[in-house]
């Protein structure tokens, strides 16, 4: 890790999962007031995960008044197939989970072809190891720290521990990849997690359901690598 990276302040990804669909704007708009860098978007199609949560009709209203870029995560199965519809709606990041990807290395070209920044994203267990061959060309990995479908879960403290050999991983390969890690993220968890080397923060009940989200996100943002 260099010293520039072990200076800069947590990256924060609230995740508009938890947020409520029967005002969403104003919990945009409180994102867009917010230290927040970036807004997470889970997208779940209730095959890959058991569950449905919303598709482009809501990811294009949002994007029209959020101001923070988008770190869009697909849960779903052939997530290459909406890589163009996702840079229309312009997207920062597209993230495609490592087991819904046969041709990985592809997905992440056209992915960077569209002009985006490319993630791949682990359930909790699949191994780091996996990704040794794609590690130089991905931009930012994601470590699920609860297995993907809902919000609110408990987080699984194995996470501590592969984010530690990732971050080996990433500083021995000369990779640039930053580790977002997303369940289960609180006060509790935020400091080990960032302690053991992530670089992104994804939180949703706890940012959302806090009695002062703007507190909220501007703590978890004066974390330290």
């Amino acid at each position: 890790m260099s010293e520039l990276e072990k200076e800069m302040k947590t990256i924060v990804s609230p995740s508009l999962l938890a947020a409520n669909f029967l005002d969403l704007q104003s919990d945009i708009e409180m994102i867009n007031r917010s230290e927040a860098d970036w807004l997470h978007l889970d997208i779940m199609d209730g095959v890959f995960v058991p569950n449905i949560s919303f598709g482009f009709p809501v990811m294009e209203a949002v994007s029209k008044i959020c101001k923070k870029p988008l770190d869009v995560h697909f849960m779903i199965v052939h997530p290459e197939r909406y890589i163009a519809a996702t840079e229309k709606i312009g997207a920062m990041m597209m993230n495609v989970h490592y087991e819904a990807c046969t041709h990985l290395h592809r997905t992440i070209q056209e992915i960077h072809a569209a002009g985006m920044k490319a993630g791949v994203t682990l359930n909790p267990s699949t191994p780091v190891c996996v990704l040794e061959d794609i590690i130089q060309d991905v931009d930012m990995v994601l470590l699920m720290s609860v297995n993907p479908g809902f919000g609110g879960q408990k987080f699984i403290e194995n996470t501590i521990k592969k984010v530690v050999r990732l971050r080996k991983m990433i500083d021995e390969s000369g990779s640039h990849a930053l580790i977002e890690v997303d369940g289960g993220v609180q006060a509790e968890t935020s400091p080990r997690l960032v302690k053991a080397g992530v670089n992104v923060l994804v939180s949703g009940s706890y940012v959302f359901n806090s009695t002062d989200p703007l507190s909220t996100i501007h703590a978890l943002r004066e974390l330290h690598f």
